[in-house]
């Protein structure tokens, strides 16, 4: 098995904050994080991919192509965004990175299956700062 992986970078703002709880509530458990006029990271997804290398190309994917399929379906929409607000995908959602992992993940998975060579989607690392980073195995 050979692991493969492609980093993208986007820029997006965003908030944590519980509606369900006072604004005191938040700061305390948010910190800065919960500014109620956003606050901004340049992150970095890696997402890699497992499987066989294929006899003819000797390519478990084909990255240009992995890289057009994360700019399309992910960073397009996430760069620049204010992940609360202008993000299909995570409306009605906690924009932490645990979350927002996540839901790269539901849209990543079946995609990579069809690109990759009897491959899949292994794991996804998102930095949200150089020292902060989730990662995700679609468990």
């Amino acid at each position: 098995m050979v692991y493969v992986s492609r980093k993208e970078h986007f820029n997006a703002a965003h908030k944590l904050y519980n509606p369900n709880w006072s604004l005191e509530k938040n700061q305390e458990v948010f910190g800065p994080c919960a500014n109620v006029n956003w606050h901004g990271h340049n992150f970095e997804l890696i997402t890699t991919v497992k499987g066989n290398p294929d006899p003819d190309t000797g390519f478990v994917v084909d990255l240009k192509a992995l890289s057009v399929l994360i700019n399309k379906e992910v960073i397009d929409k996430l760069d620049h965004k204010n992940l609360n607000l202008d993000v299909d995908f995570m409306k009605g959602k906690m924009a932490s990175c645990e979350i927002l992992v996540m839901e790269i993940w539901r849209i990543l998975a079946p995609k990579v299956k069809e690109l990759a060579n009897d491959g899949e989607l292994h794991s996804l690392k998102l930095y949200e700062t150089p020292r902060n980073f989730v990662e995700y195995l679609g468990e």
